[in-house]
Formats: C-alpha cells, structure tokens, sequence
C-alpha cells in the first residue's frame, strides 16, 4: 500500500510539473494532452482482477452460482451498454469529451467499490450497469485526442494511446496471474488494486485540458480527412489494372461535395436536429458503397459474436476447470491473448494482398476458424483446448478487425469514420442484444454454458456462409470483368486487321485496272 501511495505522489506531481509547462508554452499544444491521456488510458486499463471476475464471484467472497452469474447478472451489461451507447456519444461531442472521461472514471470507481463491499445479485446487477456506462463512454477516450491536436500528428498519437492501453492491459493480466500463482494473493486484493488503478486515472482526468472544438457540435474547421488512397495505403491494398469497382449512389458524391451549414451557428434546439439530420445524411453517403457496407456489416456481426464470447468466456472455464479446486490461468491466457491480438495487427501492413478482389475470402476463410474454434470450446472438455481455442478466435477476430477498420477508414473524413465506428458498434450491439435475450437470459431459453458456445460457434459460421458466398460472387464477376476487358482489344485488332487487309485488296485492283 505504501508503494501505491508513492506511486500516486509521483503521478500528481509529475503531472502538475507537466501542466505548468504546457500552460507558459503553448506552441507545443500536442505533448501534454497526449502524456495525460497515455496515462489515464494505462491506468484505466491496468485491472489485475478482470481475467478473474467470474471465479472472484463464484467463490467464497460473494457465493453467487453458475446459473445467477450467467442468466441474471452478466446480461445486465450488455443492456445497460446498448440503453447508453447512443445518449452517450452524443453527449460526448457536445459537451467536448473530457466531463465524459470524468464520468467514466466515476463510474470505474463505483463499479470496483460495489464488487469490494456489496454483495447479492441485485448488487452484482448494478456492477454490471456501471461497467455498461463505463464501456459506452470509452467513445470519449479514442476521441478526445483528435480534437486538439492536428491531423499531422494522428498517427503519431493514435500510436501512442493505443499503445499505452495494450502495454496496461498485458501488464494487469501478468500481473494478476503471478499475484495468484505465486504469492497466493486473494481475488478481493486483486480488485483493491484495481480501484487505486481507476482510482488513478480518475485524477488524471482532471489535468486534461478542455478541448475548444468537437467533431459535430462544435466545429471550427473543416473536415480533415484521413490518408487517402495515395497516403499511407499498403501497396498490397492498392487498386490493381482490373480490380473490381465497387458502386456508389451517384448522388452521393454531390451531397458529401455540398456545403454543410455549422451546427455552432444555430440555438441550441436547431443545432441538435441539424447535427442528427446532417448524422443521417454522412451515414446514407458512407452505407452508398457497396465495399464498405460489406466491410461494416462483417464488423457489426461479428464484434456481436466477439463480445457475447469475451463476456461469457470465463464462465466455460470455470465449468471445465472449477477454481475452487483446480489452477486458475486465466491472467495468462488474456496476456498471451493481448499479444498475440497486438501482434497480427501489426503484421497486416506486411500482407500484400488485393483487399478489394480478396477481402471477402479472407473474411469467410477467418469466421471459419473462428467457427472451428468455438465448436472446441464446445466439445472438448479439456480447459488446455479451450484456452488455445480462445487464443486463435480472438487473434483472428483482431487480424481481421485491424484490416476493417483501415478499409472502412482510408476513403473517409474523421467525422464519418467515427460515425461509421459508432454506427457499427451500435448495430453489433443491438444483434448481442438480441442474442443475450435468446440465448442467455432466464426469460428467453437460458442455455446453459456449453450449449451457448455451440450457438455462438454456429453463429461464426453462418457469418462464414455469407462472406464465402460474396467472395464467390466477387470471383466470379471479376473474372468476367477481365475477359471482356481482354477480349475487347482483341476484337478490336482483328476489326482492324480485316479492315486493313481489304483496303489492300482494294488497292491491288485499282492497280490491275490502271494497268
């Protein structure tokens, strides 16, 4: 405790010495925002006692069954998430993202103080709708940084930002598997840790400086966009001669070319209407290209699947492996799981590969193992087959995420791909949604845990179904596109041959005549 305490000193301290330099120079107006955002967002992430959650509410702190953490306290989250996703990224953008980080923080705190202190299901419930607040604000961190620095440095800072999380994360869980292995320490000190961690980023918040513009409501630029197809697009990712053209909506060009009124103009009552009208408008334009609706609905379906796995994961391996009387190693497998998920996502821009004639094949050959994952997870009893099945669905889920997200990207303002982002999360929460009902909840079938993961592998598969399909059909008419675009010179040059050669047939009589 004495450390943690050290430790907290540091932080204020190195923070306030950090504030007073970003406030008497103000040139470099990117560092600080970013250093105090790393920082929350390592803190933020850095929670020992995630990987264990679920033996922390089934043992002997809080007592609770398989049956009431499965089918009445886990499905709160998802509803509290889909009920606040919406309301919330609006707010964010109107109120400019940092009173958003504040009540994230907030609710970081209640959550981990209801898990030390409460106890029953109704309390275990209210957890559940705190971490669905604290899940919908998480908008506010990726997109807080956009606002105040300038579009040279994205990359630079989305580097930085996303880097701090996954260092956090990977931190926490080996953290919390040698606290556990090793020293033996229980899962109520594990989560003490966690609530001076979020406790920690909490005070972090509060040196974030106010940003002076937001992406919808309060606009001070123009859209900037993000690098276009010449502008960091792998060569592999690059059109070739005879790649096939996806269709836009003619108008769709003229409408995202027209000038747009500023939302900052109007009262508050016409700002809002004009901000969700203009919402409507950016996503009737994005959803007109064939490419990227095909790219967001992979993403809405199966971050639907991702996120039912990741949120019910743990309770398989507690059936397999009961930690009351076996070793528990879930800290490991979600540390292994990180780095393996940050290491095919770097490997992408290495892939040299026609997204555009082959993205779909990829799609559906990567579901399929996805698929193929979960259905052993079903079937084998072995908790050491349902970890390395974890490990290989959740790799590919994030290879094949990274490559979504830069397709849906790199053609798109900042503006709408945030949108896009959100649209998409909002649609794949609302199909989790609907499979919680189904699947999970004590009012609709309430299937027990193994039977879920023979549903969600089924899922994967049907997603793998569809994109096979597209891909066929993307084969195919490229193809065709190919051989009338070889076949046309070639018509073209016998047309022309032919007519040459009866010019000079033409030509010789003539001569004979003259003769």
């Amino acid at each position: 405790m004495g450390n943690i305490i050290i430790l907290t000193n540091f932080i204020l301290s190195f923070a306030a010495e950090a504030m007073g330099c970003w406030k008497q120079e103000r040139t470099n107006t990117w560092t600080f925002p970013t250093l105090i955002l790393c920082l929350y967002g390592f803190f933020y992430m850095m929670k020992p006692s995630e990987p264990f959650l679920t033996p922390y509410l089934m043992g002997p702190d809080k007592n609770l069954t398989t049956d009431e953490v499965t089918n009445q306290i886990l499905p709160v989250w998802t509803y509290s998430y889909l009920a606040l996703l919406f309301p919330v990224f609006l707010l964010t953008d109107y109120v400019r993202y940092k009173p958003v980080l504040l009540l994230q923080g907030i609710s970081l705190i209640l959550t981990w103080l209801l898990l030390l202190f409460a106890h029953g299901v109704l309390a275990m419930q209210l957890v559940e709708f705190f971490y669905g607040m604290v899940t919908a604000t998480e908008v506010a961190y990726y997109a807080y940084i956009y606002s105040v620095v300038s579009t040279q440095h994205y990359q630079r800072v989305t580097s930085y930002c996303r880097s701090a999380t996954l260092v956090a994360a990977t931190v926490a869980a080996v953290l919390g598997q040698l606290l556990v292995s090793l020293a033996h320490v229980s899962y109520f000190y594990l989560n003490a840790i966690t609530l001076a961690s979020v406790s920690l980023a909490f005070l972090c918040a509060f040196f974030l400086p106010v940003p002076q513009r937001s992406m919808f409501f309060h606009k001070k630029d123009a859209p900037e966009p993000l690098p276009g197809p010449g502008k960091g697009l792998p060569a592999g990712a690059a059109r070739g001669p005879w790649s096939c053209q996806e269709e836009r909506s003619p108008d769709a060009a003229a409408r995202a070319a027209s000038p747009q009124p500023q939302a900052g103009r109007a009262g508050p009552h016409r700002r809002v209407l004009s901000v969700l009208l203009q919402l409507g408008r950016d996503l009737r334009d994005c959803y007109g290209s064939r490419k990227l609706l095909y790219w967001s609905l992979w993403w809405a379906l199966a971050t639907a699947g991702f996120n039912q796995v990741v949120n019910y994961v743990q309770v398989l391996w507690d059936f397999r492996a009961p930690s009351h009387s076996s070793a528990v190693y879930n800290g490991a497998v979600e540390a292994i799981a990180t780095f393996l998920s940050s290491l095919t996502s770097f490997l992408v821009q290495y892939v040299k590969i026609n997204w555009d004639y082959f993205g779909e094949l990829a799609l559906g050959i990567f579901s399929a193992i996805d698929a193929s994952c979960l259905f052993l997870m079903h079937f084998s009893t072995s908790i050491w087959a349902c970890y390395a099945g974890y490990l290989i669905f959740k790799a590919c889920y994030m290879l094949l995420l990274t490559i979504a997200t830069f397709q849906i990207a790199v053609n798109l303002s900042m503006e709408r791909y945030a949108l896009m982002f959100g649209f998409n999360n909002f649609i794949a929460l609302l199909i989790q949604t609907s499979l919680t009902i189904a699947v999970v909840d004590s009012r609709g079938l309430g299937l027990d845990i193994v039977t879920q993961f023979l549903i969600y592998g089924s899922y994967f598969a049907v997603i793998h179904g569809i994109f096979m399909i597209r891909s066929i059909c993307v084969l195919v008419s490229c193809k065709c596109q190919r051989n009338i675009e070889r076949s046309c010179p070639e018509q073209l040059n016998q047309a022309e041959h032919e007519s040459w050669k009866k010019g000079s047939q033409q030509g010789r009589r003539a001569a004979c005549r003259e003769q």
